[in-house]
């Protein structure tokens, strides 16, 4: 699990007037992580500055933060313990938000994984499988009800199919990398 708090990492991103959410920016660090090992803490840098209007991610407090993103994602995605997790909002947060946000988590991945992977000639299907799924979360959105304990849960699960399937992902990719 990561030690950043998602309102943390909201704020930074903000402060550096990136137009990414944090879930978004997370899922594109994500992506490439699995799409290539030769993804650096500058490449992200790189790929937040890009998106920003006037980048600010020189300030010493942010680039600190963000470090601790990236090592922390790089570690428990490779590590073996499965402990790897999606920067979201808290529990606390409305649904709704949360929702939206995981489709944002979802969509920086797919460019993440895009942007450094090309064009594979064929994934392995479980990665083909997850890869649709995601793209499928991507185009989410919260209905207007009130949610319920069954959508808590639907959520949840949904968190962890995700977080099982990076971790697929990036498992089934890796070896082809080195």
């Amino acid at each position: 699990m990561l030690s950043i708090k998602f309102s943390d990492a909201a704020d930074a991103l903000s402060g550096a007037n990136t137009t990414l959410t944090a879930s978004e920016a997370h899922g594109c660090l994500c992506g490439a992580l699995c799409g290539s090992n030769e993804y650096t803490f500058a490449n992200w840098l790189d790929e937040l500055s890009d998106e920003t209007d006037e980048s600010n991610t020189d300030s010493a407090s942010i680039q600190e933060l963000l470090q601790t993103v990236y090592t922390e994602t790089v570690r428990l995605l490779r590590g073996d313990a499965m402990e790897f997790s999606l920067l979201l909002p808290e529990d606390d947060a409305p649904l709704a938000r949360r929702a939206e946000a995981l489709a944002q988590w979802c969509q920086g991945f797919l460019y993440g994984f895009g942007s450094v992977a090309g064009k594979r000639q064929k994934l392995a299907s479980e990665v083909d499988e997850v890869i649709r799924d995601l793209t499928q979360i991507a185009q989410a959105s919260a209905g207007d009800s009130e949610p319920t304990e069954d959508d808590e849960e639907d959520y949840a699960e949904i968190i962890e199919y995700i977080r099982v399937g990076v971790q697929t992902v990036h498992d089934e990719l890796r070896p082809t990398l080195q």
